[in-house]
């Protein structure tokens, strides 16, 4: 596909043709640390965005996250005032289905706890937003250990359906894998990698598989980093320095554990695990303690590392 000329800020200046389906307004379901990510990109480049969650106090939150990050962004001169007032002008926070209704694409990015949660959740979630939109709008999944096609398989109509993942943090990866499921048209498929690439991402096109390509890349080699970790090979910042300095990662295995957190680590390696029973995705008895503990990573200001109040690093923590 041709990438069209974007502006600065990615927004498609070529005049679409008479009569092509296209999208301009999109809906996030779940404003989690992902979904904010999501939100902010998509926004960024010009759309209008809608994301739904729980009750109000959690949507003024995500509200003031995504204001604080777009903050960030005007003091390291990557946006003017302008240009950050513009962006929180294009989103709008609901609980209420209902404001789906003239979406174009819907992107499901919740959080859930067992793989029988998240499956079933997910389904309710599908139903409730084919309830509510158009017969076009196409609704997607960015889970990537859960398949688009069981969770698209009580739909009224399953080809609408496309796993479309992206991966954190959003704003700096060139990526996006796009899956179709068994049910998905190629209208529905094209319209989204189309989606992709005007908000900047290259779409990799994927098998449907569970974890598909970053998440069964990523998820082993946090747990074998945890492996090494209790052998005593070497010390959370020595294992991350490795990858860093050594290979050029721009995050050590246990800083992509704290930012993606370390509860989704967990659900990522329990759900390859029951689908391919490798013990490559056993998760490490490190992750699962830390999990328990609630020392999840960033979100909860402590994880393989300690964060202050401005979710700065500031030490490993002693395990």
């Amino acid at each position: 596909m041709r990438v069209e000329k974007l502006d600065v800020l990615g927004v498609d200046l070529k005049p679409k043709k008479t009569g092509e389906q296209s999208i301009s307004k999109v809906a996030i379901i779940g404003g989690g640390y992902l979904g904010q990510e999501i939100i902010r990109t998509v926004a960024r480049h010009g759309l209008d965005v809608v994301f739904i969650d729980l009750n109000e106090q959690i949507i003024k939150t995500t509200m003031n996250s995504i204001s604080s990050e777009l903050d960030h962004l005007t003091e390291r001169w990557e946006l003017t005032v302008g240009e950050k007032k513009a962006i929180m002008s294009r989103i709008k926070g609901s609980l209420d289905y209902a404001d789906l209704a003239d979406a174009d694409l819907i992107i499901e990015a919740i959080k859930s706890r067992t793989r029988e949660a998240m499956v079933e959740v997910r389904k309710e979630v599908f139903k409730k937003i084919e309830a509510q939109v158009s017969d076009q709008a196409i609704i997607a999944t960015n889970s990537t250990t859960l398949v688009i096609t069981e969770l698209s398989s009580e739909l009224r109509s399953p080809e609408r359906s496309v796993s479309l993942h992206f991966i954190s943090p959003v704003h700096e990866s060139k990526v996006v894998e796009v899956v179709c499921g068994l049910h998905t048209s190629k209208e529905a498929f094209e319209k989204v990698c189309r989606f992709a690439e005007i908000i900047g991402k290259r779409v990799i096109r994927v098998t449907e598989s569970p974890g598909i390509i970053s998440t069964r890349l990523v998820a082993p080699l946090i747990n074998e980093a945890c492996g090494i970790l209790l052998e005593g090979v070497g010390t959370v910042e020595d294992i991350d320095t490795t990858l860093k300095l050594g290979f050029g990662f721009p995050l050590g295995p246990f800083e992509m554990a704290d930012k993606y957190g370390i509860d989704r680590v967990v659900r990522w390696l329990d759900n390859l695990y029951a689908e391919f029973g490798n013990l490559r995705y056993k998760a490490s008895p490190i992750l699962k303690k830390m999990e328990r503990a609630n020392h999840i990573g960033i979100a909860s200001r402590c994880g393989f590392y300690r964060y202050n109040e401005k979710l700065i690093k500031i030490q490993p923590d002693p395990k």
